[in-house]
């Protein structure tokens, strides 16, 4: 039988799951429930299926069980045996995602904090990335174009989107095996929460990803391709209005720099013409993860 290998250190997982480290060292001496693998510094390292049963645990104490009845009850069921009810468990996450809205367009930081915890201690990170924070995404973004929302709503949700996708960012270990990859707003672009969840889910996958965001010269890009020498670039388009210097950009870069492969993402492409369709077609990235993993794995 091969070495399993963990991927992510305990913070990282504290983190993932809104759970304290400690809380989780003293489940782990407590009922012996999982048996995170040591690194070579003797650090805990905990594999996708230890996040699994922590975060059904998890589930199962918000719902009112002690941990001690719940930990009797994953040693009565098989963990991959149990149902996944799709639907409620979207009708959650759609519930979850009103409520957290609410909250942030009413600047409560606190309840907003324990209602993303807790929806990190439900769902994995995609879903809360693609369910949750993306819809809140798109929802700032028309709210705001319709003169719905003021720019300090706009201002204030994404600063708080960007603190909390950051600090499960820096908490992901990184697969030294893979190549290295640049995420950069396109040119003129401010709205950089799209390019973070995309860059959340390469950091979810290993890469390691040089997160420029919004505001770089087309000069200074050149200059961090040269100097990095990525595999892919990224480049993030919100705004329908920067389409055109967003692709003018990806050509540019993928006539300067052979080999390197340029991506664009966003939702601004939802407008794109059928014609821009097809002449782009082999840098769109598509707008759901599956899209994306088929994009990386051309």
């Amino acid at each position: 039988m091969g070495r399993i290998e963990g991927k992510y250190n305990i913070k990282a997982v504290s983190n993932m799951l809104g759970i304290q480290a400690g809380t989780l060292r003293a489940w782990e001496r407590r009922y012996d429930i999982i048996e995170p693998v040591r690194n070579q510094a003797g650090h805990r390292l905990y594999t996708d299926e230890h996040v699994a049963v922590l975060r059904w645990l998890i589930n199962k104490v918000n719902k009112g069980f002690t941990i001690g009845q719940a930990v009797g009850l994953l040693e009565d069921h098989d963990l991959n045996d149990m149902p996944v009810d799709t639907a409620n468990e979207n009708d959650r996450a759609s519930s979850i995602k009103e409520e957290l809205f609410h909250a942030l367009l009413r600047f409560q930081e606190h309840k907003s904090n324990q209602i993303l915890d807790q929806a990190f201690g439900m769902f994995s990170i995609e879903k809360v990335m693609t369910d949750i924070l993306g819809k809140i995404l798109v929802e700032i973004g028309d709210k705001w174009e319709e003169g719905e929302i003021s720019s300090a709503h706009e201002h204030y949700i994404t600063a708080f989107l960007r603190t909390k996708i950051g600090s499960v960012f820096h908490n992901l270990p990184v697969d030294g095996l893979l190549p290295k990859v640049v995420c950069v707003c396109g040119p003129d672009e401010t709205h950089e929460i799209g390019l973070l969840i995309f860059t959340l889910y390469l950091r979810r996958r290993g890469y390691e990803v040089i997160y420029l965001g919004s505001g770089v010269p087309k000069e200074d890009l050149n200059i961090v391709v040269d100097e990095v020498k990525p595999k892919m670039v990224f480049i993030s388009c919100t705004m329908t209005r920067h389409l055109k210097g967003t692709f003018e950009a990806a050509e540019d870069l993928k006539e300067k720099f052979e080999g390197v492969r340029v991506g664009v993402g966003g939702n601004a492409l939802m407008n794109l013409s059928a014609k821009d369709e097809e002449k782009y077609e082999d840098m769109l990235l598509g707008f759901s993860p599956s899209e994306w993993e088929q994009w990386i794995r051309v």
